[in-house]
């Protein structure tokens, strides 16, 4: 049990790695979509980022949404500037894998984000997504406004009611203000449009969400 505890534990700041003041090589564009990864991006479009435990499919999950102009995955959440995948993974960096959608609210709305969200994955598994166990696969929204932190809240509210209904356990989902997101390496960048094939733990808790389909 020793091992399993220290890999859901997080670190402490001064504990954490210390990575480097310069940023993983990358080329700039989505496999899929053909947008740049990284900004300044068009006028009028908005981030959102989320968490959901191996970021191969949780990218997946957002970037054939109509209204998503591109999505990368990369680290966040914690401490280490710039690390790379193998020190993430040692869980002493305090990041999570998330995903980074840019998207377009005035086809795709934040809610409808949320909703894809909770749906895709198990919120109620702390420290761990199915067989992935560690900090680096917590349940995470990080928000990158006060109308979206509002949103995301009052989301887990609605989510949880459902859950409950549904006999499952209470959310553990991280959410707060996002910090500054690190890009992950190339390799990782739409990795299971690279690698079809490819491993992917995502599996939601078949209770439907809520939110995006009620009236506001």
């Amino acid at each position: 049990m020793f091992p399993f505890t220290k890999k859901t534990e997080m670190v402490a700041p001064q504990d954490a790695l210390p990575g480097r003041s310069t940023p993983l090589p990358l080329s700039n564009r989505h496999a899929v979509l053909g947008t740049p990864l990284r900004g300044p991006f068009p006028t009028g479009l908005e981030v959102a980022e989320f968490g959901m435990g191996c970021f191969w499919g949780a990218e997946r999950a957002f970037w054939g949404l109509p209204g998503v102009y591109t999505t990368a995955v990369g680290y966040s959440g914690g401490y280490t500037p710039n690390p790379t995948y193998a020190e993430t993974c040692t869980n002493k960096t305090g990041h999570a894998e998330t995903v980074l959608v840019v998207f377009d609210p005035q086809q795709l709305s934040y809610e409808d984000l949320l909703r894809v969200f909770w749906e895709a994955h198990d919120p109620t598994q702390h420290m761990r997504q199915g067989n992935d166990v560690g900090t680096t696969y917590r349940s995470a929204i990080y928000t990158h406004s006060d109308a979206q932190l509002e949103a995301a809240e009052a989301s887990r509210m609605m989510y949880q009611e459902r859950l409950t209904a549904a006999h499952h356990g209470e959310i553990t989902t991280e959410i707060k203000p996002a910090g500054e997101f690190y890009y992950a390496e190339e390799d990782h960048q739409q990795y299971l449009h690279k690698v079809p094939n490819g491993y992917c733990s995502m599996s939601g808790t078949g209770v439907s969400c809520p939110i995006g389909l009620t009236a506001a």
